[in-house]
């Protein structure tokens, strides 16, 4: 029988001897951002480093791709504490931020529980996570960071504050648009996560990174006339949108799935969309099927308008 390591748990200031010069430079690159976007269900990118709101500094600011969301990072490589707290909110309002990550080495019980409270009595578009950052080695390994969540955003406390249930209890077509996208996150897991898994919620969309501000692929539910369209969402380029008709038939032919070309010529946005059929919220035996669908036609999309993007 194999000898099985044994994971010990290494102090932080062994990895990163101060937040900002070094935790907040190395969480700051594109292959370290993995780690965070995995479990905040993000994809973010123009991450800036050392961003003023007045007289003070926001360790990291980044936008999330799909959605164009500001996001504020705040590091702290010791116990929470209520200067911080202060800096968090203060950044949040400085700089409009709609997600505010607070990451610390260790989270204080008054501290967690005032991020619950911003979380149940703030709008619904404010979000605010207190993560606890660790790292453990195996032996002699090198060590291994790991985030773990003490508080997240609770969508559901912030829906029904609005009043669209009077006992708190999600409707039959927010019940079953979280069924379907809590399905659709197992396959994409399954699958290896052939892109970044989003935070499951009651809305009808999920949208999955391209690499570009300018443009992402949704995935919109449209029970009502019992079809899921996965599509390239193009922001506000009309000129991509053109760019991308003039190879219209060689991306059809490399996807292999019809698309339907909608520049909505009276809006600021572009839909280039294909159709799945039979969806049913009355029926799940088909889910399986539709959301490989889903998936195998997303991917296609993606990389394949990645190649023609301006």
């Amino acid at each position: 029988m194999k000898d099985i390591g044994r994971l010990a748990e290494v102090d932080v200031r062994e990895l990163w001897q101060h937040e900002q010069y070094n935790f907040s430079n190395w969480l700051a690159e594109d292959n370290n951002l993995v780690y965070l976007n995995d479990i905040l269900g993000l994809t973010l990118t123009d991450v800036g480093k050392e961003v003023y709101v007045g007289p003070y500094r926001c360790d990291l600011v980044a936008k999330d791709e799909t959605t164009d969301t500001t996001v504020i990072i705040e590091n702290q490589l010791e116990n929470t504490d209520h200067g911080h707290l202060g800096k968090i909110i203060t950044y949040a309002s400085g700089l409009d931020a709609e997600v505010i990550v607070w990451i610390v080495k260790t989270a204080k019980e008054e501290h967690r529980a005032a991020i619950e409270w911003l979380n149940n009595n703030t709008t619904d578009n404010i979000h605010f996570f207190l993560i606890e950052i660790h790292a453990y080695r195996i032996g002699d390994s090198a060590p291994a960071p790991k985030f773990e969540i003490i508080e997240q955003p609770n969508g559901f406390v912030k829906r029904n504050k609005k009043g669209k249930t009077s006992n708190e209890e999600l409707d039959k077509r927010q019940s079953e648009i979280l069924l379907f996208w809590e399905q659709f996150n197992q396959a994409v897991a399954d699958r290896g996560k052939p892109f970044n898994l989003r935070k499951v919620t009651t809305d009808h969309w999920y949208d999955i990174a391209i690499g570009s501000s300018e443009a992402h692929i949704a995935v919109n539910l449209v029970n009502k006339d019992g079809v899921i369209v996965v599509e390239l969402y193009i922001n506000n380029n009309k000129e991509l949108f053109d760019h991308l008709y003039q190879y219209k038939e060689e991306i059809e032919t490399k996807l292999g799935i019809p698309l339907a070309w909608d520049r909505l010529e009276r809006k600021k946005a572009s839909r280039i969309k294909h159709y799945i059929h039979h969806l049913n919220f009355d029926d799940h035996s088909n889910y399986d099927s539709l959301i490989n669908q889903v998936i195998d036609s997303a991917v296609k999309m993606r990389d394949i308008f990645k190649e023609y993007l301006l």
